[in-house]
């Protein structure tokens, strides 16, 4: 592990690496690498709102509606999200222990299978209708059908993969490119070092402890590998990473880095799972406050909102943002740290990045 010495103003500048000039859609996955997705619309959906800061033009919805065109896979490392394919070799083959679904219908995986490449693209409702089962209960307590629990744990074997979306709904098909993983797949140790230095890279640079977190979550992306995978970041601690102490904590991002980073200008509104803002503990330590996620919080327990957005002046957070649309019309909800200036040039950087909001959400003049 190399050394050396950095200030929290060069993490904070460092932090908005993978933000750089905003180029294309195909260009920005390649660069990340991974982009997180989360259901939820407020004002859009957080791939979306991950992607329209890195890309140039971009509109909500770009993803799900070019999908099909990209080299892009839907997958999980420690989260669900988007992958280009090279990304995804680093995750296959996934050996899994039996599903739910396959413990309680051991039928009708086959069943699916079987008509899943006899279709060779498939609506859960049409396997739903088609095939017709019983109903299994899903992790939140709620009913799924037996067909898409089904096809959900294809998808996470490598048996299948997503095609694309209609009204938000993952349609599958065959996935070939992972069945030739299968047959031969790369090393175990170039699968796990990739990955190791893909979360440094994305996240970095981050305290060690973070790292070590995310290392954790992504035992659902490398079931059978876990223990292999924390074996392979404890080497890129001693050996492939670079390293400082800042104000006691120990903070680590890819050996090879250049280390002085601009300082971000103007403002920005990004999405709760952001890389820039991902993780909490860097964020609290870099900016002294504590940034929440309160969707799932009850309404009377909130601070900042129910999907509060952090608003960052030049490379400082310095408030949030619950953005709305209503009327046809963008809505901001802004609160400020105590102590900061509503200033006129942050009230010009604050007013475009709201335009840029506009465009992005298809609400211009």
């Amino acid at each position: 592990m190399t050394s050396a010495s950095l200030s929290p103003a060069q993490l904070r500048a460092l932090a908005f690496r993978t933000f750089g000039a905003r180029t294309d859609l195909q260009a920005a996955l390649n660069t990340l690498g991974f982009v997180q997705a989360d259901p939820i619309r407020a004002p859009a959906r957080a791939q979306d709102l991950t992607l329209m800061q890195r890309v140039r033009g971009y509109r909500a919805g770009d993803l799900e509606r070019r999908y099909a065109a990209l080299d892009a896979e839907e997958d999980i490392i420690p989260n669900y999200g988007f992958v280009p394919r090279r990304v995804q070799a680093l995750l296959h083959p996934r050996e899994a222990p039996p599903a739910r679904i396959e413990r309680e219908h051991p039928e009708i995986l086959a069943e699916v299978r079987a008509l899943l490449h006899e279709t060779g693209e498939l609506h859960p409702r049409d396997a739903t209708r088609l095939i017709g089962r019983g109903r299994v209960g899903n992790a939140w307590g709620g009913q799924s059908s037996a067909t898409t629990r089904a096809l959900d744990a294809l998808h996470y074997r490598g048996e299948a993969r997503v095609t694309r979306r209609e009204k938000g709904v993952r349609l599958y098909g065959p996935a070939p490119h992972l069945a030739a993983l299968r047959a031969a797949p790369l090393p175990v140790a170039e699968r796990l070092r990739g990955a190791v230095q893909l979360l440094a890279g994305l996240y970095g640079p981050l305290p060690e402890a973070s790292l070590g977190y995310l290392i954790s979550l992504s035992r659902f992306g490398f079931p059978h590998l876990h223990g292999p995978l924390r074996a392979a970041f404890r080497q890129a601690l001693n050996e492939e990473l670079g390293s400082a102490r800042v104000d006691g904590v120990r903070y680590v991002w890819p050996a090879g880095w250049a280390l002085e980073a601009p300082t971000p200008r103007g403002v920005r509104i990004v999405g709760p799972f952001d890389p820039l803002v991902w993780d909490r503990r860097r964020f609290t330590h870099l900016h002294g406050w504590t940034y929440r996620f309160e969707a799932y919080t009850p309404p009377e327990k909130r601070t900042l909102g129910y999907y509060a957005l952090p608003v960052f002046q030049a490379e400082r957070a310095v408030g949030w943002a619950n953005l709305s649309v209503q009327d046809g019309e963008l809505k901001a909800d802004l609160g400020f740290l105590p102590g900061v200036r509503r200033t006129a040039a942050l009230d010009r950087a604050l007013n475009a990045e709201l335009d840029r909001y506009r465009a992005f959400l298809g609400l211009e003049a």
